[in-house]
């Protein structure tokens, strides 16, 4: 189980305000997380990852990635880079392998040209489907994949998906059907495996304008892997470490969606109900629609819609 962050602002954002300098920030879920499923084992020290877009960005519009297999916590250049760097939208990752081996291949996020993918969870059982899922890919997204984890590979497949994966730019809606069409076919390969226990499809996309992330398990009964939102128009530090999302208006100019909230604030942050894509489109609407697959639960869905429990704190 990792844990990860994104954020997408109208305005540049220092990466230090994400990555380090909140008091719960992702740096700190490296080594004390705490709304993690399996808490056998709390640190997520396999390696790390970030990745971001240009603040002005130029014909060639693809995230840069900086990854190392180095404990986020413990990785002086990430610190540096973390102080001096400013982008419009960041995904960030820290690990905890549950397949594939240490190395920066396998470390997230991945890109492909202008498109950038990252995952918090497992897929049960890879072993059992992953050759149904290699053989599905066109040969170009097959020969993309570098390393040897589950989540790459689910890349791999959102990427075949699209009808033109090195397009220019996606609309919402496209980033959105693949997103669901990669969770389906994983079903239906896992029913097909006789794999009974569930997988836990945490998936963020992004094209560098729109943002498409899920919050899944293939069960009608267990909680998928925690995730929470905030939005608004300014994350402010008030004091070291601590931070707070301004609503001046009813304007969404920020939105943050991280796998355990960065701040103390507890109006600040709502859960997403298990079994939800999320999408913040290029004008920042935040749409979230459930997934009525064979797993759906409105029952479930309606008893977890709540502000951040006291575990966050």
């Amino acid at each position: 189980m990792c844990r990860f962050l994104l954020y997408k602002g109208k305005d540049s954002i220092q990466l230090a305000h994400l990555l380090t300098r909140p008091a719960h920030s992702i740096i700190n879920q490296s080594f004390d997380c705490r709304l993690r499923i399996d808490t056998r084992r709390p640190i997520n020290g396999d390696g790390f990852g970030v990745g971001w877009y240009e603040s002005n960005p130029g014909p060639d519009n693809t995230p840069c990635i900086f990854a190392s297999v180095t404990p986020a916590w413990n990785n002086q250049n990430l610190a540096r880079l973390a102080e001096k760097i400013r982008s419009p939208l960041v995904f960030a990752h820290v690990r905890a392998s549950t397949s594939g081996t240490l190395s920066e291949n396998n470390c997230h996020p991945w890109k492909y040209n202008r498109l950038m993918w990252m995952h918090n969870g497992h897929i049960q059982d890879f072993n059992k489907i992953k050759r149904k899922l290699q053989q599905s890919l066109r040969d170009e997204i097959f020969l993309f994949v570098q390393g040897n984890t589950d989540s790459e590979w689910a890349f791999a497949l959102f990427l075949n998906q699209l009808r033109d994966p090195q397009a220019e730019r996606f609309d919402h809606e496209t980033l959105k059907k693949a997103m669901l069409k990669t969770i389906e076919q994983l079903n239906i390969w896992a029913e097909e495996a006789g794999i009974t226990e569930p997988s836990l499809l945490n998936f963020a996309v992004t094209d560098g304008c729109s943002v498409v992330c899920t919050r899944y398990i293939n069960s009608k009964t267990e909680e998928a892997a925690s995730l929470y939102f905030s939005s608004g128009t300014n994350f402010k530090e008030y004091k070291p470490g601590h931070y707070r999302m301004i609503k001046a208006d009813k304007r969404e100019d920020i939105v943050l969606v991280a796998s355990e909230p960065l701040t103390f604030e507890k109006a600040d942050w709502l859960i997403i109900p298990t079994n939800t894509c999320f999408v913040i489109t290029p004008k920042f609407n935040v749409l979230l629609f459930p997934i009525k697959d064979q797993y759906y639960n409105i029952d479930r869905m309606k008893k977890r819609q709540s502000i951040v429990p006291p575990a966050v704190l």
